[in-house]
């Protein structure tokens, strides 16, 4: 048997919140070793997820914005032919830039990649089962970061050929006649997006009554006029009860309706921890339902075993995950480590684009708090004029006595961007008033929180 190797810190999973993690880690003087079994360092996020999701998003805006919007700017050009295969090429050397990036740093800061699936076989060790056989890692300090995998409905089986997830959605090899998703939620809207604007018909099936359940209602309601006019087909409070392969074709079933048919089959209904074959249970670390349970300060309850990320439940976002690395790297270490939930922004890279932080105005009737809103239109920002951008809105929250905020929705251009300065005030404990009295560059699309900000207190300025 190969001889142990020792480390002060092993990370299990390179995804973002593992690789963050590995690296704050060393920052902090621990030998540190990083176990992945792909080849490539990043996970979900950055090799099949977020990254090469937007990289295709941008492409087909930007696809979109030459067909149907340069006219409106007095731009008259031939009506642009759509090369999928560069389209992924280019989606793939984002990719490949950004994994050769975490790599590079695994470099600089000196931790060693580990190739292989690992398995915890003690409180202080690793079995790693790679390409070239066998070997133990064995830490003072172990973090979990396996992360998640997509839900896969036993009547939905996956064949990743015209029935597909989210994986699959990203290297579809032509523009679809018909793509049809299962799932109304933030991936299947956001790949759908991708298709849809490049001229696929895109179907949406979602059971819920709404699709982005949990989003604030007033900023879903609009999303969902908007969509709608930009040609999905969106049909909610639907349930599919199955689907056949015909050829290149597939047969989806709906209950009460009649089958639809399509060239693909997206199902996209959630993601869950992929924890299983690591021997989590049989080394003590409790499991609910897949997801590893941990204290506030991420520790699994067993020896120096902490575990971060989607496998430990909450929203899977990748920003989520690299936060709780750092702040578990930072407990194990006998600093202070924290992450505020409260203060953790979502994002759906649809156009336009939905942003939130903290609480949605449900949330915070159904939580008994008594709260003022302040809401401004991008209609009615320069900015958003000027760019001929104006559908969606900002919407602030803010507590009814102390006026501190409890939650910014935005629907609207750039939101991804936008966002940042709300969840920052959210983390500053800022009030609404911080915000309306904080300076904003003219024109810009961020003077329409401003602008809420101000509404709370019923003193817009431009509206």
């Amino acid at each position: 048997m190969a001889e142990e190797q020792q480390y002060d810190l092993v990370v299990l999973g390179g995804g973002p919140g593992g690789y963050v993690a590995a690296i704050r880690a060393a920052q902090l003087g621990f030998k540190t070793a990083c176990v992945e079994k792909q080849n490539a360092l990043g996970g979900t996020c950055v090799r099949i997820g977020c990254i090469p999701s937007k990289a295709l998003l941008d492409s087909s805006e930007l696809f979109e914005q030459i067909r149907d919007k340069s006219a409106v700017h007095g731009i008259s050009v031939p009506p642009p032919t759509v090369d999928v295969a560069k389209m992924h090429a280019r989606k793939d050397g984002v990719v490949k830039a950004n994994t050769d990036g975490v790599a590079f740093l695994f470099r600089k800061n000196k931790i060693d990649w580990v190739r292989g699936f690992g398995r915890l076989t003690s409180p202080e060790t690793i079995e790693v089962q790679g390409e070239d056989g066998t070997r133990t890692l064995r830490a003072k300090t172990i973090i979990l970061a396996p992360g998640s995998v997509p839900v896969e409905l036993p009547f939905l089986r996956y064949d990743h050929e015209r029935i597909i997830d989210s994986t699959g959605a990203l290297t579809i090899p032509e523009v679809p006649g018909h793509l049809v998703v299962v799932g109304g939620g933030v991936i299947g809207l956001e790949l759908g997006s991708v298709w849809l604007r490049l001229g696929a018909k895109v179907t949406v099936l979602e059971m819920a009554p709404t699709i982005l359940p949990g989003m604030d209602g007033e900023i879903v309601r609009q999303a969902d006029r908007i969509f709608r006019r930009q040609g999905f087909d969106i049909r909610t409070e639907t349930r599919v009860t199955g689907a056949e392969r015909q050829g290149d074709r597939v047969v989806v079933s709906v209950e009460g309706q009649d089958p639809i048919e399509a060239d693909y089959l997206l199902v996209s209904v959630g993601r869950r921890a992929y924890t299983e074959g690591m021997g989590l249970e049989e080394a003590g670390v409790r499991l609910d339902r897949g997801v590893i349970q941990v204290d506030q300060n991420f520790h699994t309850g067993v020896g120096s075993v902490y575990a971060i990320g989607d496998a430990i439940g909450g929203r899977m976002l990748a920003h989520k995950a690299e936060e709780e690395g750092v702040a578990a790297v930072e407990i194990a270490a006998g600093h202070l480590g924290d992450v505020n939930y409260d203060a953790v922004a979502n994002v759906v890279y649809t156009w336009p684009e939905i942003a939130s932080v903290g609480l949605t105005e449900e949330e915070a009737k159904a939580a008994g708090r008594e709260y003022r809103v302040g809401k401004f239109p991008f209609q009615a920002n320069g900015r958003a004029r000027a760019a001929a951008e104006t559908d969606g809105l900002v919407k602030v929250l803010a507590d009814a006595h102390t006026d501190r905020l409890i939650g910014v929705h935005m629907l609207g251009p750039r939101c991804s961007d936008l966002i940042a300065e709300a969840a920052f005030a959210m983390e500053m404990h800022a009030s609404a008033e911080d915000i309306a009295r904080s300076v904003h560059a003219h024109p810009t699309f961020p003077e329409a929180l401003k602008e809420a900000a101000l509404a709370v207190d019923g003193r817009t300025i431009h509206l």
